[in-house]
This record gives structure tokens, C-alpha cells and sequence, in this order.
């Protein structure tokens, strides 16, 4: 719980909109939100930031009555309130924006502004009202968008803004922006901004949600962070410090894993790079940027949650495609196309999503493990029964899977096994380049020290490795060198003794665009 004599919490004449107090919210085995308390004032933007799972999604659905309360109460301008739902959240004029936008592209504008809303003339929609009611409203936030035109002609960041005008449509009192930049450029972003800046000074209390550091600093007015389901810090964005922001979202957890040591004795790295990426980036995803990987070695990528860092890894594994640069392997241009292409040079890559992207949870061990290299052959030349189970038999060994038995039904191991058979199944292709993302993400201390160590010995055995991980003293531990990204960008290169956590962090939180190399 929040210190109560935190002067970011006292604000003498003016009393909060929203006051959550002492809120819990559980889930099976887990505590989403711990104690929560949450003040939201009229007239400011106040972000909330936090890394995966720290609880901000939770914070949104409990305010919005889509997750019931364990404890704790709510409270909208003075008043306790408890909502069956969104629908009820709204007609109390709580209104949210999320990400993705939930519009009907193949309405015009103004019919999606006034969805449920339409003004009527003897039982009939007036087409002629519904216009001049959305324009009066667009001209209030000072677009000019045409209000009969159809908004799937309009591009996303338009979009973004005509889900905030039907947000503001019903009188809305709160309005929570959930992730609203995430597919905008700068010039979009400027633009949203402005937008978000005309409702405060109307008297909208705005909660702002995004990983963009630099952007909680161009808009917002309160910061409150959470971690792991906990309020860890309140502030007035004016007094606080970027290294102060960083430290408290990414905490500290030393000593807890069992020491996978800085490989200070491995193999030397190739001095010929393995993969050259020269000026490669993707619009609304990753900045152009460079990067060479050596043979030998484990390249991690630290930074924030929304910094780029599974953006650059899917496209030096062809899972996206480039808008600019060109990757060389062996000093020879590659093309990818695909990660099915990437794979047959030698790419191999492991999602961060297991679930969705990797895994196939109704199958066996066994086939899981071999279905990359059965994609490779293609479907026609079946893998021999003898090779597979000789195959699949080492990797059980080799990476401790429990139970070892390859025609387990791969759904029912728990998470740290399922993470080891989806790294069986690219191992067994021999990669050259194995990109991992946040392989270690949501499994037990043991199974994650293994898959540490494993990553250790692929290096040592002169494969490249590029690692990337949330967890700052992960990446410090067993990583030769560490690429910093921040805002999409790739702000620093780091080695030797200055990749330390401290120097990773004070680089992610600076305010510097300038690409710092230190060895």
C-alpha cells in the first residue's frame, strides 16, 4: 500500500475521481493485485507503468468491472461503485481505448462515433444529425476528418482518434488509454497528444498506459508503477528521475538463480561476424539499426517491455519482413523471407509466446520436438521412426525434460518443460544463429538456471546465441555482449566490464538518442 503522506497523493481542494482502495484481485495460484491503492484527480494524465505482468491490465478490468474484487473498494467521485462490466463502467462514464482498436472499419466515421447512439427522426437513423453531431465533436478535439467518410479508409492513427472521440462521445468523466502509441509514428504520436492534452484541460481524468518511457514524460502529470501486482511507487512526473522510474519497474532479484558464471573462459568468438545487419528496420516496429553477431558468442537484448527487442529478433528470423537495411550471413546477402527461410540458413527462432507461436499442446513430446526438422524435410519425406525417438531420447537427457517420456502429451508438463521440449525442437535442427525470447520467462528457478547453462554450452560449442530477456541480471549474467533498446531504438552496445545491471539501467533511462559502444 501507497504511503498516505506522499505528497503526490495530497492535492488540498481537489479530491480524486477515481479512489481504489485496498484492492485485490486473485486469480488461480496467483495474486494479480496486492493491496492496491490507486487515485486518479480530474484534469491530469496520469500513466501507469509497469513490465509484463506486473498488474496494469488487471488495474484496468477491476476499474472497469470485468474482474470482480477479492478486497477493496472503488470509489468515483466519492461515491462506492461496483460494475457488472464494462457496458455499466461506461454509463457511468468510465471509458477505455485499448490497443487494438475495436471499430467497424466498413462504417463511416460518424457512425462509429455515435454507434448505439444514432439521433433519430420518426424511428429512422437521421444520417444528416449523426454527421453534424460527430463533426461538432471532431471539431472540439480539432480534427478535420470527414465525418461521412468510411474510417477503414483512414489509417491507424486516425483510427486510434475516432475510438477516443466515441470514448468522449458519452460525457466521459475517466478516459484510460491502454497502449494508444504503440502503432503510431511520431508525427501520429504529436498528434494524439495534443488531443489528449485539450481533454485534460476540459477536466477528463486520463490514465495513460504504455512502455514508452519517453513518452511518460512528454504527457503525463502523476506516474504510480507497479510490480508484481504491487503499487511500488507514486510520483509527480515534474520530480522524478528516469533511473528512478527504471529501478522501480525492474526491481532487483539477485542471488536467487543458481550462478550460470560470465563466461570469461569460453571458446573466443569467431572474429568474422556469423550475421551482419546493416540499417535494418521495419516501420511502426523497430528503428533502423546495426548489429553483427559472431559465432561463439551470446548477444542479449535489454530493455523495456515495448523497446523493440522481439521487433529486431523477428526480423533477423524472418518472421517480418523489412522496410529498409539488409542482413549478410558469411558476409553474402540474405534474403528472409520467411522463418521458414531463415531456418534453412541455419536461423533458428524461439518465440516468447510458447503457447501461441511455439508449442502445440495437444501433441506428444515427440512430435513437438521433431517438428521443425519434419518442416524442414518437408511433409513428404517423413523423419524415420529410429532417428526421431533416438533424436528425442538424447534431448530428454540433455535437457532434463520431466517426465521423460516422448509420447507425453506435451500440454501437461509444467511451464519449465514445455520451455526445454520447444528448445529441444530447434536444437535437434543444429542452428547456426538461435534466437531466444524470454525463454526463461514464467518457469520455476531450477528449470531456469538449466536453460541458462544450456545456453552457456551452445555458445562454448560455437554456436551464436542471441538472448533476450526482461530480467536485467539475466541478460548480465550470460551474455558476452548486450545491445540496449529503448523507444524502438538501439541506443548502446555494451561489453566487458561495463554491462553491468547499473550500467544497463542508467543507459535505458537516460534521455540520449546517440548509439553508445563501450567495451
Amino acid at each position: 500500500m501507497t504511503d498516505p503522506t506522499n505528497p503526490a497523493r495530497t492535492r488540498p481542494g481537489n479530491e480524486p475521481l477515481v479512489d481504489l482502495r485496498g484492492i485485490t484481485v486473485e486469480f488461480p495460484g496467483v495474486k494479480a493485485l496486492q493491496d492496491v491503492d490507486f487515485r486518479l484527480f480530474p484534469g491530469e494524465v496520469h500513466a501507469l507503468m509497469g513490465e509484463n505482468g506486473a498488474g496494469k491490465s488487471t488495474l484496468i478490468k477491476a476499474l472497469t468491472g470485468v474482474h470482480a474484487l477479492d478486497t477493496g473498494e472503488i470509489h468515483l467521485a466519492g461515491e462506492p461503485v461496483s460494475f457488472a462490466g464494462p457496458a455499466q463502467a461506461q454509463a457511468a462514464g468510465i471509458s477505455t481505448v485499448y490497443q487494438e482498436v475495436n471499430l467497424c472499419p466498413n462504417l463511416s466515421v460518424a457512425e462509429n462515433i455515435l454507434l448505439g447512439r444514432e439521433p433519430r427522426r420518426f424511428g429512422a437513423i437521421n444520417g444528416w444529425a449523426m454527421r453534424a453531431r460527430a463533426a461538432k465533436l471532431l471539431s472540439r478535439m480539432g480534427l478535420t476528418i470527414d465525418p461521412g467518410s468510411a474510417l477503414g479508409n483512414h489509417p491507424i492513427a486516425v483510427q486510434q482518434l475516432v475510438a477516443i472521440a466515441r470514448a468522449v462521445a458519452v460525457d466521459a468523466r475517466v478516459l484510460i488509454l491502454d497502449e494508444p502509441t504503440s502503432s503510431l509514428d511520431a508525427g501520429e504520436v504529436a498528434e494524439l497528444f495534443r488531443i489528449i492534452r485539450v481533454l485534460r484541460d476540459e477536466g477528463v481524468a486520463i490514465l495513460f498506459v504504455t512502455h514508452f518511457l519517453e513518452q511518460v514524460f512528454q504527457i503525463s502529470d502523476r506516474v504510480t508503477v507497479l510490480r508484481n501486482g504491487k503499487v511500488v511507487g507514486e510520483h509527480d512526473t515534474p520530480k522524478l528521475s528516469r533511473i528512478t522510474l527504471v529501478s522501480a519497474m525492474l526491481g532487483r532479484e539477485l542471488g536467487v538463480l543458481a550462478e550460470v558464471e560470465r563466461r570469461t573462459e569460453r571458446r573466443a568468438a569467431d572474429p568474422a561476424p556469423l550475421l551482419v545487419a546493416e540499417g535494418l528496420g521495419r516501420s511502426g516496429a523497430i528503428e533502423p539499426f546495426d548489429l553483427e553477431i559472431h559465432a561463439g558468442e551470446v548477444v542479449g537484448l535489454a530493455g523495456l517491455l515495448g523497446s523493440g527487442r522481439t521487433e529486431l529478433a523477428r526480423l533477423l528470423a524472418g518472421a517480418d519482413r523489412a522496410d529498409t537495411g539488409r542482413v549478410l550471413l558469411d558476409g553474402r546477402p540474405l534474403r528472409l523471407r520467411s522463418p521458414r527461410t531463415a531456418l534453412a540458413k541455419g536461423i533458428a527462432y524461439s518465440s516468447e509466446d510458447r503457447k501461441a507461436e511455439g508449442l502445440v499442446s495437444d501433441l506428444t513430446v515427440r512430435d513437438n520436438m521433431i517438428l521443425a526438422m519434419q518442416a524442414a524435410r518437408g511433409w513428404a519425406r517423413q523423419v524415420p521412426r529410429r532417428t526421431a525417438d533416438e533424436l528425442v531420447a538424447s534431448y530428454l537427457a540433455r535437457l532434463d525434460i520431466r517426465p521423460a517420456n516422448p509420447d507425453a502429451v506435451v500440454g501437461t508438463l509444467s511451464g519449465g518443460n514445455q520451455q526445454k521440449v520447444l528448445l529441444a525442437r530447434w536444437l535437434i535442427t543444429r542452428p547456426r544463429l538461435l534466437i531466444l525470447d524470454e525463454p526463461t520467462r514464467g518457469i520455476d528457478v531450477g528449470a531456469k538456471a538449466q536453460i541458462q547453462q544450456v545456453v552457456a554450452d551452445l555458445a562454448a560449442d560455437g554456436m551464436a546465441v542471441l538472448f533476450i530477456s526482461a530480467e536485467l541480471e539475466e541478460v548480465v549474467r550470460i551474455c558476452d555482449r548486450i545491445v540496449v533498446l529503448r523507444d524502438r531504438h538501439k541506443i548502446a552496445e555494451l561489453s566487458g566490464a561495463d554491462a553491468g545491471v547499473d550500467d544497463v539501467m542508467e543507459l535505458i533511462a537516460s534521455g540520449s538518442t546517440r548509439v553508445e559502444v563501450r567495451s
